[in-house]
């Protein structure tokens, strides 16, 4: 199959794709950054860890390599738990891949990301969070290896409040 044969056009509707990754540990704590107060987007927010995915690599590397860069961990279990489109109502929209990382192996470190902590389902979804992450938290907590993924999708209505919907 040839690369013309591909159909890429800037006529279509793309998508950025970008990795979030929550480890796991095992006490079943959650490791969540606090964004640097310098970051562009989500400075003084909770977040997972992750990134965009690099031309070159898939979408599994690309969350294996955030989640070493941002915490120094290695995960010998990567989860697949669901995946995200956000409509930014522009060319190009976002589509996010969430992995849930378990049996984790490596030294923690920090990031100029920002700052790591281990929490507690319970205790993190008491943070100040990013705005997604009380409801999408919950459901990667509950995913199992062996269950289904979660499809949400993501747009924002006409006062620009975000509106998420998710199926399994």
């Amino acid at each position: 199959m040839s690369v013309e044969s591909q159909g890429v056009s800037n006529q279509r509707y793309a998508l950025i794709p970008r990795v979030l990754i929550f480890p796991v540990n095992e006490a079943g704590q959650i490791l969540l950054l606090e964004g640097a107060p310098d970051k562009q987007i989500w400075a003084g927010y909770w977040n997972g860890l992750g990134g965009h995915v690099e031309q070159g690599e898939s979408v599994l590397s690309a969350a294996k390599r955030e989640l070493l860069e941002e915490s120094g961990l290695v995960a010998e279990k990567l989860i697949f738990c669901g995946q995200v489109v956000v409509d930014t109502a522009q060319n190009p929209g976002i589509v996010f891949f969430v992995f849930k990382a378990k049996q984790l192996q490596g030294e923690l470190k920090a990031s100029e990301e920002g700052r790591l902590a281990w929490h507690s389902q319970k205790s993190a979804l008491k943070l100040n969070l990013v705005e997604d992450l009380y409801t999408l938290l919950p459901l990667v907590m509950r995913q199992r290896a062996s269950g289904r993924p979660f499809w949400g999708y993501y747009h924002y209505d006409d006062e620009g409040q975000l509106v998420m919907s998710f199926t399994h």
